[in-house]
């Protein structure tokens, strides 16, 4: 049977309440704002700039598009395009469409622009060029196996890339294979090959280990590398350490004794130094500070200690100054700061736009990618010689034809008197002041994440899907978020649950007081972190919740430790200790975990997962589920497993199957506030295609 997930409401469940006159005009309302707002179907069909890179001389822009699959036709990830745009005249062109591309680049010292890509009759994903006015993608490379990742020489010529190494094969004569749990996993490794010569077999590069980040240096003369002592992710978010190689030998010639996360590494123009965009310390849950080494090894400094923001993205633009963007609460900032954390200057501060990624040419032009509250993200030029920004890519035609709520950043106290936080707040579409409405609350994962001032709709986060029902929708950044500096990033660690999610609450309260929010319809979600948010919120906090939509979360502390990929990284930047250093450990774990807490549940919660997760195991929403079934069976509960699916959904019709699910589980527990109303139906409210 086809049911139209465009109901608010269950009219029956909605006659069963108290106010049902009151809810049932506002059902009429918002379903007739839903005819031109924002639905499911657009955000099915979104695409998004996800990276932009200038040429030298500034005149064309290569970008790629990512572009969905049609979910009613297949459930596939979506595929970045390659396009590019002429910055003289403006107009933007089609390169590469008929399949996914990745590590878009100009070559140096031609008229050439290359990308990874795996076309038709390729047995893996080689490196393709096509001209910079257009033409014939050509293949310039391939290798046994799958091209991770490259970076080209200043000769144009010489390639450095990644690639995992050969797995060894099983010699048993069975027909079958039994998976060996974390053995016999291949590690990446760098090497360095001449794409101009025909049959040059690549030189491996002797870092042992898994190789991550590879650069040239100026001269051509050396590399420098990231590498972890296993393939195992735990060891590449904590582990990796950074050498500079000899580029004849292939040897290391200098090690970096860096500790903690790290997310770029890059060469000063003279070749003596490395500035690292790293965490300060082993402890730091971020990659987001600026550390300065000598490329010919020792420990790396940091810079600008005191910062109340994070650092996204860092290049040279001198022997002795670096360029970044940055994120200093909600807002995006590009700028210069010297070397010696000296000096730091504002280029440009966008508090409505989130900047994703930067690129300058040589002449000082800037293009970068960008949302806004109004749109996904988008291709802007900032001219060397001005101040203002230009939009250059204009995408999602339907935007033209739908009513937006209106975004805020909000501001409020903690209740403890520590901190403030910020956020976004979308109001429903045509919301009048003085009216209270039903809160949908967006949670986070990490913690180390924050959200900024852009576009904040997707397949997993309702934004202005639920304002055009109705709803106003909370992004809180709460303590432990990034954006505001280390002692705020690494104020959470120790307290799993605690005062961060009461910051959460307070958020809440705020927008009460406010006269916006109805507390009898506060909603939550949220993945991941966010997810142990919401299972959170839907036990130990559960009077103050009507509907929560839990995905791939954490609902038992002592059993995520031993089921998930990081455990390393859970003690060093969240936990700080070991449940097992004493036995008071295991109960206070156990206290912080929402299954500890099922008996003050009566929250109506729907629990998603992707049945591949490694990062949360499965069981971890399968346990909630569990202790909900047997020991609150009158609260609706409903646990969904997407197969194939990892941390998170990647493909269109897992994506928009999960989209129609969590709306419908608001609409008939949260528009109405109808904690008892009869489960939706177990399948998908998707409709049928006109």
């Amino acid at each position: 049977m086809i049911r139209n997930n465009w109901k608010l409401c269950d009219l029956k469940a909605v006659y069963r309440t108290a106010f049902s006159g009151i809810i049932v005009s506002l059902f009429f309302v918002t379903a007739g704002l839903a005819q031109q707002g924002v639905t499911p179907a657009h955000i099915a069909e979104m695409q998004a700039v996800n990276g932009a890179v200038i040429s030298d001389d500034g005149s064309h822009i290569a970008f790629t598009l990512s572009v969905p699959a049609d979910p009613y036709k297949e459930n596939a990830p979506n595929r970045n395009h390659l396009y590019v745009l002429d910055t003289t005249e403006g107009t933007k062109k089609a390169y590469y469409t008929g399949g996914s591309v990745a590590s878009v680049q100009f070559r140096p010292g031609t008229k050439t622009i290359s990308f990874l890509a795996q076309q038709a009759g390729d047995a893996t994903r080689s490196l393709y060029e096509v001209p910079i006015d257009g033409g014939e993608a050509v293949k310039i490379f391939s290798f046994p196996r799958n091209v991770l990742s490259y970076t080209w020489h200043s000769d144009g010529n010489h390639i450095a890339f990644t690639a995992f190494e050969e797995a060894e094969s099983s010699s048993s004569p069975l027909p079958y294979r039994a998976e060996v749990f974390e053995e016999n996993q291949a590690n990446r490794k760098g090497y360095i090959t001449n794409v101009s010569r025909e049959d040059h077999d690549p030189h491996l590069i002797q870092v042992d280990g898994s190789v991550y980040m590879i650069e040239w240096s100026p001269d051509g003369s050396q590399l420098v590398v990231s590498a972890a002592p296993t393939p195992g992710v735990d060891d590449s978010f904590m582990a990796q350490q950074v050498f500079v190689v000899d580029y004849r030998t292939r040897e290391i010639s200098a090690e970096i004794n860096n500790r903690g996360k790290i997310g770029q590494v890059t060469w000063s123009p003279d070749g003596q130094r490395l500035a690292l965009r790293a965490g300060a310390n082993i402890n730091d849950p971020i990659d987001g500070r600026i550390l300065i080494a000598s490329a010919r090894g020792g420990t790396p400094q940091v810079i600008d200690e005191g910062y109340e923001g994070k650092y996204e993205q860092i290049r040279w633009v001198g022997n002795y100054e670096l360029q970044f963007l940055a994120s200093e609460g909600t807002a995006s900032v590009l700028g210069t700061i010297e070397m010696n954390g000296s000096n730091k200057t504002i280029i440009h501060r966008a508090e409505t736009h989130a900047i994703s990624s930067f690129t300058v040419s040589e002449d000082g032009d800037i293009a970068f990618v960008a949302s806004s509250p109004e749109h996904p993200s988008e291709v802007f030029h900032l001219a060397s010689n001005s101040s203002s920004p230009d939009r250059k890519t204009y995408h999602n035609a339907w935007l033209n034809n739908v009513e937006l709520g209106r975004q805020e950043v909000v501001t409020y106290e903690t209740r403890d008197g520590q901190f403030s936080i910020d956020g976004m707040l979308i109001y429903p579409v045509g919301y009048q002041s003085g009216t209270t409405v039903p809160v949908i609350t967006v949670v986070h994962g990490g913690p180390e994440a924050h959200y900024s001032n852009g576009w904040l709709t997707a397949y997993s986060m309702p934004g202005q899907m639920a304002a055009t029902k109705g709803y106003a929708v909370f992004y809180p950044n709460y303590r432990g978020s990034t954006g505001r500096g280390l002692e705020f990033a690494k104020s959470s660690q120790g307290d799993l649950a605690g005062k961060e999610f009461d910051d959460i609450v307070d958020g809440v309260d705020y927008l009460i007081e406010q006269g916006i929010a109805d507390p009898d319809r506060i909603g939550v979600t949220g993945g991941s972190y966010g997810g142990y948010a919401s299972a959170w919120m839907s036990t130990y906090y559960s009077d103050r919740f009507a509907a929560a939509v839990m995905f791939v979360g954490i609902s038992n502390n002592l059993s995520k430790w031993g089921t998930s990929d990081i455990p390393e990284e859970l003690y060093l930047v969240h936990s700080r200790e070991r449940m097992w250093q004493s036995d008071s450990k295991w109960m206070e774990y156990l206290q912080r975990s929402p299954i500890y807490w099922i008996n003050r549940a009566q929250t109506p919660i729907l629990i998603m997962h992707g049945a591949q997760d490694t990062r949360v195991h499965p069981a971890q929403s399968l346990e909630l589920y569990r202790h909900l079934k047997v020991r609150r069976p009158d609260v609706p509960a409903r646990l969904v497993w997407y197969p194939g699916e990892g941390h998170g959904n990647s493909r269109a019709a897992a994506k928009l199957d999960y989209n129609y699910r969590m709306l419908e589980w608001f609409d008939t527990y949260l528009m109405t506030g109808n904690r008892s109303a009869e489960m939706p139906h177990w399948d998908a409210p998707v409709p049928a295609r006109d």
